[in-house]
């Protein structure tokens, strides 16, 4: 497949891991110290991966995602976001512990953060630092929920939501993959199943906290 005289070769070169940003989001501390090493070793990591067919070729269309999503997170997350507020099982989530009514400063702050989470997804830079950060969602769905932004919220996320919401996610983010007619029919293909693959990847990684030690 070659779109404008461009070869997967040349492709292949082009679509590198870029540096990585979120610098300055309140709460936001991938690679920092302040985020423990995950209980998930690479090695078991990489197993994931084999599990789930991930290969290079998705590695390198889930970073050409990049360049066609990077200008597109806010009207993704405003699809996201839609979603989730007319959905009570969800809402509440967001929402004021005492009388369940929706913490648009809560929302708005996990927001900025579940921006850079579509940007870093694409970036896949599956190192030490990702992993680990992959953990700290995971508690922050769980045991640390409501700390990151210092609210008085209902006390975690339940863990059949996070599995569920793995196809919305997905499945609204095609059309973003498409609206700009940058890439061919097969090139978008390609991108959204990578992101299929890699959100599940995540939401596997973020289960560990929820299940039973030595069942994981």
């Amino acid at each position: 497949m070659q779109h404008s005289g461009t070869t997967h070769h040349d492709r292949s070169k082009k679509f590198k891991a870029p540096l990585h940003g979120g610098k300055g989001i309140p709460g936001y501390t991938y690679g920092t110290k302040e985020v423990a090493r995950s209980p998930v070793s690479l090695k078991e990591f990489e197993l994931l991966k084999n599990t789930i067919l991930w290969t290079d070729e998705d590695e390198k269309y889930i970073r050409m995602s990049r360049e066609v999503l990077e200008d597109q997170t806010d009207d993704i997350l405003d699809v996201w976001y839609s979603f989730i507020k007319v959905e009570p099982q969800l809402a509440i989530y967001f929402s004021y512990k005492n009388d369940h009514r929706l913490n648009k400063d809560y929302m708005d702050a996990v927001r900025l953060r579940f921006k850079q989470w579509i940007l870093d997804t694409a970036d896949a830079n599956y190192d030490q630092k990702w992993l680990n950060y992959q953990h700290e969602i995971a508690l922050r769905h769980l045991t640390k929920k409501n700390q990151t932004d210092n609210v008085d919220s209902v006390e975690k996320i339940h863990f059949r939501y996070i599995l569920a919401l793995a196809y919305p996610l997905t499945a609204t983010l095609k059309p973003f993959l498409a609206k700009k007619h940058t890439h061919d029919a097969e090139d978008v293909e390609c991108m959204y199943q990578a992101w299929i693959k890699s959100v599940l990847l995540q939401v596997c990684l973020w289960s560990q906290p929820y299940v039973k030690e030595g069942d994981y």
